[in-house]
């Protein structure tokens, strides 16, 4: 009797089981479903950002220009298409982080002018930073190296980015011995004033000004943080509005006495 009740037993258990795994597999295969149909539109999401930033890629592209032209001459420098190119890139993506189509016919013209005019001021304050005997040793440039390549986990990841950037590691040495000269001059020649208590003030007034107004207009309100928490990056921020203030003064200056002959 007992036995016959434990196999009944075992028959009841083991029907309970299969059932709860039938509901177990039903469960499972209706979230699979789901996940599925998730994935599937993230896919075509993904998909559409794709093409739609290859489709803005190509618009891009079309405003550059020939690598070996020379779009300008500054006191007898030609500055190369290839220059151009790579100045452009940074100008276009000035504009996308602003949300505005560099692309467009009227701010294509912008791009072209910003471009040109930031090539033609780096060329001046180079060939300043030079005038006044600024050098960078080989020491200098190499360290300045070995902190460029340490922005990528392997050599061949980095020697991938040269390559997309169309440089050999001889010409970015070049470009970073250029970068140092710049930095010296600027840090040493270029003066700029104290940024004072009161700018860091009506700076961070202005921005709470700013937040009160976009939420009166509907948009949420994000909780204004406190001066003394964020007192430092405003402080950063306006250092560096004045020194590029600084840097467009000084570059007027220097156009007085140059002879520049753009070719684009």
């Amino acid at each position: 009797m007992k036995k016959l009740m434990y196999t009944l037993l075992i028959g009841v258990i083991a029907a309970a089981l299969t059932a709860c795994g039938s509901n177990d597999d039903a469960k499972q295969s209706k979230n699979d479903d789901q996940k599925t149909a998730q994935t599937e539109k993230q896919k075509e999401a993904q998909e559409k950002q794709e093409k739609q930033a290859k489709e803005m890629q190509k618009k891009l592209d079309k405003q550059k220009v020939d690598e070996k032209k020379t779009v300008a001459v500054v006191n007898g420098k030609k500055v190369s298409g290839e220059e151009y190119n790579a100045a452009l890139a940074t100008s276009q993506n000035q504009y996308q982080q602003m949300g505005q189509d560099p692309t467009s016919k009227e701010a294509a013209k912008q791009v072209k002018q910003q471009t040109i005019d930031n090539l033609v001021g780096q060329t001046l304050l180079l060939q300043e930073a030079e005038n006044k005997g600024y050098k960078a040793t080989d020491e200098e440039v190499n360290k300045k190296l070995k902190e460029t390549k340490k922005q990528f986990k392997t050599d061949k990841q980095f020697k991938a980015a040269l390559k997309d950037a169309g440089l050999t590691q001889s010409q970015l040495k070049s470009e970073l011995a250029d970068s140092i000269k710049y930095q010296q001059y600027v840090d040493k020649d270029i003066q700029t004033p104290e940024v004072t208590d009161k700018e860091i003030q009506d700076y961070y007034d202005q921005f709470a000004k700013q937040s009160q107004s976009q939420a009166s207009g509907g948009k949420e309100q994000s909780q204004m943080p406190k001066l003394e928490d964020v007192k430092p990056q405003i402080k950063q921020q306006l250092e560096q509005q004045k020194k590029q203030e600084a840097l467009e003064k000084k570059v007027e200056e220097l156009k007085k006495n140059a002879k520049v002959e753009v070719k684009l």
